[in-house]
């Protein structure tokens, strides 16, 4: 069942995205559009009771537990860009808004995304871990919950292999290519957030 529940999440997450954009640019209702891109969150707060009601039930911790830590964690530290990258194009569009700028291409601006996308993997990794520890805590039986800390091993082997991208483009930043004129480096700026 939990395992339902987190695909339902990640589905409503983008149903309810496209409503609060629809909403805000087809229909030019911004306030209504807002409070539908609020209730964003919310998918988040129902898997996280869910999955604390499910354990204080008397279920043993598997793998749908971890997984619904870490897609908590990802969503939190991902969301906001995830829905600003979402509205950019949903502006540019529908609505006549600039177009969409993606990420850097490479030199220090490409170094500088590299690192920020990085920080937010590790608050993602931070935030499941944390949720991790937390079930734990609650459940307070180390025999129903000990593959979550298994859950949390796999959270730090996958920030490990994400460092690699901020550290390559750190040690070798990407050049661009022949006969392409660089633009000066600028600092990034909150539309460059997405992967």
């Amino acid at each position: 069942m939990l395992l339902a529940l987190i695909a339902a999440c990640e589905i409503g997450f983008w149903v309810v995205l496209l409503a609060g954009l629809s909403v805000r640019y087809l229909l030019r209702k911004r306030g209504l559009g807002a409070a539908l891109l609020v209730c964003v969150p919310l998918l988040d707060v129902v898997l996280l009771t869910a999955t604390v009601i499910d354990l204080r039930g008397g279920a043993t911790a598997n793998v749908t537990h971890g997984l619904a830590a870490a897609y908590l964690g990802y969503s939190v530290a991902f969301g906001h860009s995830m829905v600003r990258w979402a509205d950019e194009r949903f502006a540019h569009r529908f609505a006549g808004g600039p177009p969409p700028r993606g990420k850097p291409q490479y030199g220090r601006a490409r170094v500088l995304y590299e690192w920020r996308e990085f920080g937010k993997a590790a608050l993602a990794t931070g935030i499941g871990c944390g949720v991790l520890v937390s079930m734990i805590f609650v459940v307070d039986d180390p025999s129903r919950t000990e593959a979550l800390l298994g859950w949390a091993a796999r959270l730090l082997m996958v920030l490990a292999i994400w460092s690699l991208w901020p550290i390559t483009h750190t040690l070798w930043p990407a050049k661009p290519k022949p006969g392409h004129e660089a633009p000066a480096d600028r600092p990034l700026d909150a539309s460059a957030d997405r992967r």
